[in-house]
């Protein structure tokens, strides 16, 4: 296994990520595997599964909700209709700063860069300096980048400490983002042979499936796993393509007893259709959640 029990690498891995160095996927793939780690940078959440099916990268970290703007939809379609299960996730604090080249203050910066959902973050900040231009980039750390690779004075980018370090700005305002309780839950995937191979310890689970339409079919799943003593963390309906209001739910949960977990999984399937495992992996570290 070539991971430690806390996920820290025990030798150097490629991991796909979305974005570029420094960007948030960067920060949860060092919290969960360490600094020991190449990255494999795509321009997109369908590229980074492309490439993890390619065996471009052993590992893919995939952003798949936050506290403030919600579900990223698309990506739990990806995972479902990919070979690659969750293996691990990570909570992570998102913290906003504004930086730019060297030299600068922020009464002389013109206009600030970075990714429409980051920007939509920091709209106090933007309310209370309003002679920042806001212009929508495709990454946050993308726009770091692009400043310091154009030499831009009187541009600003919007990203993490982490690009910060890696492009050499200097951040001039620091924990901009308006909601300090925002966090963003990212999952770890692996192929499904490899992940068969690893001693997890899982006490959580994401399952999907489809219902058939008929009266409360949903409600008796609910009472079910209920009944069996797991918690459902979270839920969430996608719609199934070419088949008109019907849906897919997608479903975390978490438990304290595997074999708990195996007998609620037998009690619904004969209740559902096209039930997907798509990862037994252990809960993420949620300290950061709590201490904000």
């Amino acid at each position: 296994m070539e991971l430690t029990a806390a996920g820290t690498a025990t030798e150097t891995q490629t991991i796909a990520i979305q974005g570029v160095r420094g960007s948030f996927h960067e920060i949860a793939a060092r919290k969960f595997f360490g600094t020991n780690i190449e990255l494999d940078m795509c321009d997109s959440f369908p590229e980074l599964f492309r490439n993890l099916e390619a065996g471009k990268a052993r590992y893919g970290v995939v952003a798949i909700e936050n506290t403030v703007a919600g579900t990223l939809l698309p990506n739990y379609a990806l995972l479902r209709n990919s070979e690659f299960v969750v293996i691990g996730e990570v909570y992570l604090r998102i913290e906003h700063n504004l930086m730019a080249l060297p030299g600068q203050q922020l009464s002389q910066l013109r206009e600030a860069h970075s990714h429409p959902m980051a920007l939509q973050q920091c709209q106090v900040f933007f309310g209370e300096n309003p002679h920042l231009k806001l212009v929508e980039n495709a990454d946050t750390a993308g726009a770091a980048l692009w400043v310091r690779d154009q030499k831009l004075k009187g541009v600003g980018a919007i990203a993490s400490r982490l690009a910060a370090e890696h492009y050499g700005m200097e951040i001039l305002a620091e924990g901009i983002e308006s909601n300090k309780r925002n966090f963003t839950r990212f999952l770890i995937l692996l192929d499904q042979d490899n992940a068969a191979r690893m001693d997890l310890e899982a006490d959580k689970a994401s399952l999907c499936f489809n219902l058939t339409h008929r009266v409360g079919s949903l409600a008796n799943i609910l009472l079910v796993l209920g009944a069996h003593g797991m918690n459902l963390s979270k839920i969430q309906s996608l719609p199934v393509l070419g088949r008109e209001f019907e849906y897919f739910f997608h479903i975390d949960l978490e438990f304290d007893e595997h074999a708990q977990y195996l007998r609620a999984l037998s009690a619904i399937r004969p209740l559902v259709n096209e039930l997907k495992i798509l990862g037994e992996y252990p809960r993420g570290d949620k300290n950061d959640l709590l201490s904000a």
